[in-house]
C-alpha cells in the first residue's frame, strides 16, 4: 500500500488530531515550568491538599518521580507542604498563592489562544466541538 492510497482509520485521525491540538496548546505556554510541573500544579489544584502518593497516583507516575517534581515546585514557591493532620508521618501538598497565579496565567493564555480560534468557526462547528468535548472527556475517563 502506498502512502497516497492510505486512508487513516477514525481512531488514527482522532489520535493524531488530539495530539496536534495538545501540542499546540502546550506551545502557547510561555512558562519557566516544565509541562510535567504544570501538570502536577493542575492536579494539586484539582484535588486540593493531597499526599505526594495521591498526587503520584493521579498523575500516573511513581512516588519517587513525583517527589522530585514536588521538591522543585516547593523550592520555587509554587506549592507548600504541611503536616498531615491525622498522620504525622505524611505531608499534604497544596498550591501556594504563587502556584495559583501561575496556573491562572497559563490557563488564561491558553484559553485566549483557543477562544480566538473558536471565534473563527461557524456556530454549527462550535456546537459540534462542544458535543465532541463531552465525548472526548468520556473516552478519557472510562476504563
Amino acid at each position: 500500500m502506498t502512502y497516497a492510497n492510505y486512508m487513516p482509520t477514525d481512531s488514527q485521525r482522532l489520535s493524531r488530531s488530539v495530539a496536534r491540538l495538545n501540542r499546540r496548546l502546550r506551545q502557547e505556554r510561555h512558562s519557566e515550568l516544565t509541562p510535567t510541573q504544570l501538570s502536577v500544579l493542575g492536579t494539586v489544584s484539582l484535588i486540593g491538599p493531597a499526599t505526594p502518593s495521591a498526587i503520584a497516583a493521579r498523575e500516573g507516575v511513581r512516588p519517587p518521580s513525583i517527589t522530585r517534581v514536588l521538591n522543585c515546585l516547593t523550592d520555587d514557591g509554587y506549592v507548600v507542604r504541611e503536616p498531615h493532620p491525622d498522620d504525622k508521618r505524611q505531608v499534604l501538598v497544596q498550591l501556594s498563592d504563587k502556584g495559583e497565579d501561575m496556573l491562572a496565567e497559563q490557563r488564561n493564555r491558553r484559553d485566549a489562544w483557543l477562544d480566538a480560534r473558536l471565534a473563527a468557526l461557524t456556530v454549527d462547528e462550535r456546537a459540534t466541538l462542544r458535543e465532541a468535548a463531552t465525548l472526548l472527556e468520556k473516552l478519557a475517563t472510562t476504563e
